[in-house]
């Protein structure tokens, strides 16, 4: 059986080394982090993703999955090393590769037998031509090492799943065996029917940041169609359900609002705007430039109409109340994430700024102190001139407008997510507004698209004015003969 050891133990290291030791392989996760080490050896993640306490928690107590912070461990443990060390922006927003490069320092010089090396960070176009350059002046005398580049693919708040159940595999390959063990590590999931792409290293490294270009582009593609949705009286959400029949283009991501965040998206097209222009090719990918000012704009929107808000009030203290921190739900994560900035900027601007995350508040806390943190819903709405919400967490759908309209001191609510049901809210007597999106009380159940049976006639003047009178349509004639002939 493959031994295997995952290198940095962050959200995709913890995450892959819990499903490796799943799928039944023995496991060692190394990080530079003793405490993050120490914690994870004891059986607890550091960060919130659903399902993945208890697998990794099952693993470490069977003994299949350990974790440590020494690479010279690793490199005498392991036939298959996977490397999931994070790549931050650096300057110019391109890829800081530098704990890559540490990792192989620390590992390869100790390496006693053959082995596959496996990239699974994102990376720049290119890297993996250099990493393999740098391996062979670090390996040993008589050590055979091979690249391979296996992106991820993960979607927090179900990357236990995505783990266990890949929609693809992508094998960036120099050599048939390294195909060959990576065939092997994943034979379950090979097994249950995922495909299987084998590339060459360059198309690999491409493949996840033009998946996650492609889909901040589609993301912003509908904010900006939102807007043009606000100046004209139609509304995003069915346009967007409309695209979304059309099978080419799908539902998926084509929800309107205060756009993307995360850890990956921002800053994958990012890197590769700049990776792009080290190569030349600039101007291929400028309208990525679009992009990004696109998802901006969405959040400065937010501040924008809350701070007109706030200041209509005349309160000498206004406040606003926030529903979310994380950049998504499931998941307590805040890099980049768009409804943290929005809080830090109103209150940057004199605004006192409550907010609310079931998961987030700890992580929030750490990089906006300044802010409030409560620990319900009703607290951080109370006294509130405008309640925002911003992360698409589902208990807030189930919130009760009425009791929280007794909470708040404004009764006007900013859905920046598009998600919430406005009626129940409207009932309630709040201000519900919302991006691109047509907000009225619905007073009749309606059908879509109603073909009438009748239409009315408008009396004659001159004859008795008392009655309506009705007077068949095509249609009704229509379905008149229909049943005569039935």
């Amino acid at each position: 059986m493959l031994r295997i050891s995952v290198i940095g133990t962050g959200y995709l290291g913890a995450t892959h080394a819990a499903g490796m030791a799943e799928l039944g392989f023995e496991v060692l996760g190394v990080d530079n982090d003793p405490a993050k080490a120490a914690a994870l050896a004891a059986g607890r993640v550091p960060f919130h993703e659903p399902e993945l306490p208890e697998l990794l928690a099952g693993h470490v107590h069977s003994g299949r999955l350990r974790f440590g912070t020494s690479l010279v461990e690793a490199a005498r443990f392991a036939d298959i090393h996977f490397l999931c060390v994070g790549t931050p922006p650096g300057r110019n927003g391109a890829a800081d590769l530098s704990q890559l490069y540490s990792a192989l320092e620390g590992l390869v010089p100790h390496l006693t037998r053959n082995c596959l090396i496996v990239g699974k960070s994102t990376v720049p176009v290119g890297t993996a031509e250099a990493l393999t350059a740098r391996i062979a002046e670090l390996a040993p005398q008589g050590i055979s090492v091979d690249l391979a580049w296996n992106p991820e693919f993960l979607r927090e708040g179900h990357a236990v799943f995505d783990t266990l159940h890949p929609n693809r595999l992508v094998f960036g390959v120099t050599t048939p065996d390294a195909e060959w063990a990576l065939r092997q590590v994943y034979s379950t999931p090979i097994a249950d029917g995922s495909p299987v792409v084998v590339t060459n290293l360059p198309t690999a490294e491409l493949i996840k940041v033009s998946a996650n270009a492609f889909l901040a582009t589609k993301i912003s593609f509908i904010n900006a169609m939102a807007e043009l949705c606000e100046l004209t009286g139609a509304d995003v959400t069915l346009l967007a359900d409309a695209l979304g029949h059309d099978d080419r283009i799908g539902r998926k991501f084509l929800g309107a609002g205060l756009g993307y965040g995360g850890g990956c998206l921002p800053k994958d097209i990012r890197a590769l705007i700049a990776r792009a222009g080290e190569l030349g090719a600039g101007e291929a990918v400028e309208f990525l430039r679009d992009v990004d000012t696109v998802n901006q704009r969405r959040r400065e929107r937010v501040v924008r109409d809350t701070l007109n808000l706030v200041r209509a009030t005349g309160n000498a203290r206004p406040r606003v109340g926030i529903l979310g921190a994380a950049f998504k739900p499931l998941s307590d994560d805040v890099r980049d994430s768009p409804a943290l900035d929005v809080a830090k900027r109103l209150h940057s601007a004199g605004v006192e700024v409550s907010v609310y995350d079931p998961a987030a508040t700890n992580p929030a806390r750490a990089v906006a102190p300044q802010l409030i943190y409560t620990a319900t819903a009703a607290a951080a709405l109370h006294e509130a001139d405008v309640v925002l919400h911003l992360t698409e967490w589902s208990e807030f759908r189930d919130l009760d407008p009425v009791f929280l309209r007794t909470v708040a001191r404004g009764g006007v609510i900013i859905d920046a997510r598009n998600t919430l049901d406005p009626e129940p809210w409207l009932a309630a007597g709040w201000d519900f507004r919302a991006f691109g999106r047509l907000v009225e009380r619905r007073t009749t159940p309606s059908l879509a698209f109603p073909l009438p049976d009748s239409v009315p006639v408008q009396p004659n003047p001159a004859s008795e004015p008392a009655r309506a009178l009705v007077t068949p349509s095509p249609l009704t004639r229509l379905r008149s003969r229909v049943r005569r002939t039935a």
